[in-house]
Parts: structure tokens; C-alpha cells; sequence
């Protein structure tokens, strides 16, 4: 059923659907790691971490919004429930239990990362296929970068 009409060509929607769907997950899953390990961190530089890591939440949050609501835009129903999250994420999963201020660093490091490579790849993806959805994926990468740019950073 089509509530909304999509603009795009049927191909191009199929391309577009695909990356946006997979954006959103991958951005539902960043914010729920993220916090899972805001909630456990602990160590000498517990504060800053916290904090860090609730910017980075806020982030995803606002991207995994902006994404879905692209999707439903386009006439494709968003799916960010948990199992579509769990199955179609590209991040690895967060520790379980107190985690070192550290290793959370690193842990962000490589959970960033993993999203970035992605979001670069729907970046590519979308370019011909539609300019509008690929600039909000040049976006997201651009600001992902920069939170990858400093737990790196502090990861050194």
C-alpha cells in the first residue's frame, strides 16, 4: 500500500528505500550502544566520556529522525523497530557490564567507524539516483566524522 507517491523512479526508490533503511538502523543502533555505554563507563575520565557520548546519542537521534522521515517523504514506511535494528545493523554489539573510560573510547572508536564506512557507501549509492537524500547522507557522514575525529583523539 502507497499512502505516499514517491517522485522517484522505481528503480531509483528501490536504491534510495534501501540506503535510507539501512542509514536508519545504523543510527537507532550508534544511539542505543552509545548509551549502553554512557550508563557503564567508569574510570579516571568517566565525566568527559559520559558527556561525549551523550552528544554523540543526541546525534544519531536526530539523524535516525531526519532519515526516516526522508524515507516516509519518499513514500517508503520506516522500520526502526528492534528486530529490524538487530538484524540490519552494521555495529558491533556494546559490553555488557561496567566498561573502562578506555576501552568505551575504543569501543566508540570502531562503532563509529563502522557506520561512517557505511554512510560513505549510501553516500556513493544515492548520488544519480537522488541528490536530496544523498546530501542528507553527506551530512550525517560529515558529523559522524567529527565524533570519530575525537574519541580517536582521546584514543591515542
Amino acid at each position: 500500500m502507497y499512502v505516499v507517491k514517491s517522485p522517484l523512479a522505481d528503480a531509483d526508490l528501490k536504491t534510495v528505500s534501501g540506503a535510507l533503511q539501512g542509514a536508519l538502523v545504523d543510527l537507532v543502533d550508534l544511539s542505543l550502544v552509545t548509551k549502553q555505554i554512557h550508563w557503564n563507563v567508569v574510570g579516571p575520565r568517566f565525566r568527559s566520556v559520559h558527556l561525549q557520548l551523550d552528544e554523540v546519542v543526541d546525534s544519531a537521534r536526530t539523524h535516525s529522525d531526519t532519515v526516516a522521515e526522508r524515507a516516509s517523504a519518499l513514500g517508503v514506511p520506516p522500520d526502526g523497530r528492534a528486530a529490524s535494528v538487530a538484524s540490519g545493523s552494521g555495529i558491533g554489539t556494546a559490553p555488557a557490564g561496567w566498561i573502562k573510560d578506555t576501552d568505551a573510547v575504543g569501543t566508540m572508536v570502531d562503532a563509529l567507524g563502522a557506520v561512517i564506512v557505511r554512510m560513505r557507501e549510501r553516500v556513493n549509492a544515492t548520488g544519480e539516483a537522488d541528490p536530496v537524500s544523498q546530501d542528507i547522507f553527506i551530512g550525517i557522514t560529515a558529523d559522524l566524522e567529527k565524533h570519530h575525529w575525537m574519541f580517536q583523539a582521546e584514543h591515542a
